[in-house]
């Protein structure tokens, strides 16, 4: 948005005419000032919806149902349970914010088609954009000692969550004090909706992954991040374009964010069998997050205290510092027996999935995210994601023989169904639906199953046949493929999306005069970023409750892109030999 229309929205917003109660009209008499309850509900709302930033952009925006005297009481009632009762009843609470759901009319973006490039970017080009990711995601580690990634509330919410989701995710997720931070986000969104100010914090963007706008991010560190950023730093180590101090710097790099993962990050969880395993844990203690001290404070006031290990976090850390040689005596374990715990037996354990925000897809041999703590926190509940359990996959297939998969049936067992779950998937078409996914994009996921199959398709032939007898990889490649070149390519995309979508058609071994969109789209792009770095941040992951989260950064679009074209450019070397 440029200044005028920001300054438009806002205007309009401030000065909008109100044809009902607002937010802070029904909040304010049961959350501003109380006492006795759960003291979190007043202090999330005086913080996070009553601040003095929003509270004037909303305090003219009212809904017309809520002048119903008893729709109105019934309300406020629901919020007034929600701060007093000590056994609560989620289901009836939020009741009546999901029957104001109904019309936030929240949708993913329909990026219209467009022709192709009139040229394919060169070689010069395509290098000289390398050599600048990589300067950038250097840089960035010189000067904060580690690579940023960022964090930013959009408060219109997730097109996936309504009033049915949200339910789910209050009767399902564990913490009290998230539950609260739904149901009022949840809340809030009904108004936003319908205010003019809804413009301002939900405008417009081209393609498909969400730009995130930089006054509300929130600087932080994880070894999530750092597991990614390692592999962007060895891509450029291997495109041979950095510098002798580059690659000098980038080793350096590689070894203390490797380090940060296998050991600033680890925590040690029991596994179902009763034995005790190393994880590696999202968000390590303060003050390793490297949160400003203002920031940190908002994290607990907000009620986001509790951080607990994950398995995401876990496999990409492993596969990361696989690549990079390290011999942690960590990567000894096999992980697999540990998420076989973790691991969907349809009628057996399907209820470890309490908050089903994609109950579209089947999770049959699927593998859920958030792991059990020492003191068996959970406070997230638990989920399931596709892309999570494509990394397991591939972390897997690296340590193949360090984890014995091949000799060791129940290992093995747990991979067919993993394949099975992803199998499903392309089957049904379900990984095209963004409702599928609960923490990334279907083009994310399309690349990171890129990404999984060079993986597989560097293991030996019998391996591959092993793992796979019913031909499955090849099965999902087709699919995913025929997505990107089909649907992602032919429409407008940022330079985020061009670097999924090139991870994907050089992992998958598309015809390299298909890279041409995306060549274009990142060449046209660079520069965006301004002061920043070569590009503007994207929406990277993103966290559906207790509102839309993302997370990203510029660092993160130059390492993505990096990869991209580094994928690219050996792709269409060896096509020219």
């Amino acid at each position: 948005m440029g200044f005028s229309q920001i300054a438009g929205a806002a205007f309009r917003a401030l000065t909008a005419r109100k044809d009902g109660p607002s937010l802070y009209d029904v909040c304010d008499p049961v959350l501003l000032k109380y006492h006795g309850g759960d003291p979190h509900l007043g202090k999330f709302y005086r913080t996070a919806l009553g601040n003095p930033a929003l509270r004037p952009l909303l305090c003219r925006t009212g809904h017309p149902a809520l002048r119903d005297e008893n729709r109105l009481g019934l309300l406020r009632e629901a919020l007034a349970r929600a701060r007093d009762d000590a056994e609560t009843d989620w289901a009836a609470i939020g009741a009546p914010i999901a029957e104001l759901m109904g019309d936030i009319d929240v949708r993913h973006p329909a990026p219209q088609p467009v022709a192709a490039p009139a040229r394919m970017p060169d070689a010069a080009e395509i290098d000289r954009v390398i050599r600048r990711c990589g300067a950038h995601l250097l840089r960035s580690f010189a000067r904060n000692g580690f690579i940023p990634t960022y964090a930013a509330f959009n408060l219109i919410g997730d097109p996936d969550m309504g009033g049915r989701e949200m339910l789910m995710a209050l009767t399902g997720l564990n913490s009290r004090g998230y539950k609260n931070s739904t149901l009022l986000f949840s809340l809030a969104r009904i108004f936003i909706a319908h205010s003019p100010a809804r413009a301002l914090i939900n405008p417009p963007w081209r393609g498909v992954a969400e730009p995130m706008w930089e006054p509300v991010q929130i600087r932080h560190r994880s070894a999530y991040y750092d597991a990614f950023f390692t592999e962007a730093l060895l891509s450029y180590l291997e495109t041979g374009l950095a510098s002798v101090d580059e690659a000098a710097a980038s080793r350096r790099a590689i070894a203390e964010m490797v380090d940060f993962c296998l050991k600033t990050s680890a925590e040690e969880v029991p596994a179902h069998d009763g034995t005790a395993v190393n994880v590696i844990t999202a968000l390590a203690p303060l003050p390793h997050p490297r949160f400003s001290r203002f920031f940190a404070q908002i994290k607990q006031d907000l009620g986001f205290g509790i951080y607990v290990p994950d398995c995401d976090t876990t496999a990409c850390s492993f596969s990361a510092a696989t690549q990079a040689g390290s011999t942690n005596p960590i990567l000894d374990q096999p992980l697999l027996d540990f998420y076989r715990g973790y691991q969907v037996r349809e009628g057996a354990n399907e209820p470890r999935v309490t908050v089903p925000l994609n109950d579209n897809i089947d999770y049959e041999g699927g593998v859920v995210t958030w792991i059990d703590n020492l003191a068996g926190d959970r406070p997230y509940g638990n989920d399931l994601d596709p892309t999570l359990n494509l990394d397991i996959l591939e972390v897997s297939f690296r340590n193949l023989s360090r984890w014995k998969v091949l000799e060791t049936p129940q290992r093995l067992e747990t991979v067919h169904r993993i394949i099975g779950f992803q199998r499903r998937l392309a089957e049904s078409g379900a990984f095209k639906d963004p409702r599928s996914h609960i923490y990334y994009l279907p083009e994310l996921y399309s690349a990171y199953f890129g990404r999984c199959h060079a993986a597989f398709m560097a293991l030996p032939a019998a391996a591959r046949q092993a793992i796979d007898p019913d031909g499955s990889f090849e099965f999902i490649r087709v699919r995913v493929l025929a997505y990107v070149e089909g649907e992602l390519i032919a429409h407008e995309m940022n330079p985020f999306d061009a670097a999924l979508a090139l991870m994907a058609l050089a992992h998958l071994g598309a015809d390299v005069a298909t890279f041409a969109p995306a060549l274009a789209c990142i060449a046209g792009g660079l520069g965006e970023g301004g002061r920043h770095g070569p590009y503007k941040a994207y929406e990277w992951n993103k966290m559906k409750t207790p509102t839309r989260i993302l997370v990203g950064g510029p660092e993160v679009t130059s390492a993505f892109v990096l990869m991209g074209l580094a994928l690219a450019r050996r792709a269409m070397r060896k096509a020219n030999t």
